[in-house]
């Protein structure tokens, strides 16, 4: 199919297929496809806390689109086809597997806590966690005996996923390292892509300091949605920085927002 002639449709005569936290999807221009649209929306721990922090959504479209567009050209399958405009990229439509795939290199967050191991200690090597995506649950983490148990995923299906995390993992840490930034851990969702008889699983959802720890390799400066968690302010100017090393937004580029300024040591 040739996306590339894709008509586009005003955002207020599409239809809302779901709104999440951080993003709304709309029907697509043709059947199999769909319109993603981020939001400004900051949130964690569960919506408990939420703020709008404008020029957000625009960083993550942006960050996103060029890590899918990197999976996809090195054969990792993915949901994304193309970035339409500053918010909104146009993917494919996949059944949502629920769970959320966390890929750990460095202790932190909720297995610092979990575990009592000091955060930023290196772990003895990487490690793939799956929690049930259930807000009112509170996301609670599984085991893959309670995800072949409950029809979330099949065996096959759970092989499948962790191997393009492991693929995702191995490909970030490298992108990132380049740029001086190191990959703590990061969230990744699947879906299933149904083509013809044929369905297999693809990389969902988005890749963006949303859903990433990313620290400066230098500082250990934080430059993800820490920043919004722990109070400590400059997350538009962070996820700035990250979109500047990648080269993503050029020097004089900066999307709307005002706020603390990160300070790079």
């Amino acid at each position: 199919m040739d996306f590339n002639n894709t008509r586009y449709i005003p955002m207020s005569r599409r239809r809302r297929i779901y709104e999440g936290k951080g993003k709304v999807l709309y029907e697509g221009p043709e059947p199999g496809t769909l319109i993603q649209h981020f939001k400004d929306d900051a949130t964690a721990f569960n919506a408990k806390k939420h703020q709008i922090i404008e020029g957000k959504g625009v960083l993550n479209n942006r960050i996103s689109e060029y890590i899918f567009q990197h999976l996809n050209d090195i054969g990792v399958p993915t949901h994304f086809i193309k970035r339409l405009n500053m918010r909104e990229q146009l993917i494919r439509e996949v059944e949502i597997v629920p769970l959320e795939v966390v890929v750990r290199n460095v202790a932190a967050g909720s297995l610092s806590q979990r575990l009592g191991i000091e955060e930023g200690t290196q772990l003895p090597r990487s490690i793939i966690e799956f929690y049930y995506k259930n807000d009112q649950l509170g996301d609670p983490m599984v085991s893959e005996e309670h995800i072949t148990a409950f029809g979330w995923a099949t065996p096959q299906e759970i092989d499948d996923i962790m191997a393009l995390a492991i693929r995702v993992n191995d490909f970030l840490s490298g992108l990132f390292l380049g740029v001086g930034i190191r990959l703590v851990d990061f969230k990744m969702e699947c879906g299933r892509l149904y083509e013809n008889e044929m369905m297999r699983i693809v990389v969902a959802d988005e890749i963006s300091p949303d859903s990433c720890r990313l620290w400066d390799i230098k500082s250990n400066e934080k430059m993800d949605k820490d920043r919004f968690r722990r109070d400590l302010g400059g997350l538009l100017e962070a996820y700035t920085e990250v979109a500047k090393r990648l080269g993503i937004l050029i020097d004089n580029e900066r999307p709307a927002g005002s706020g603390p300024v990160l300070v790079k040591s």
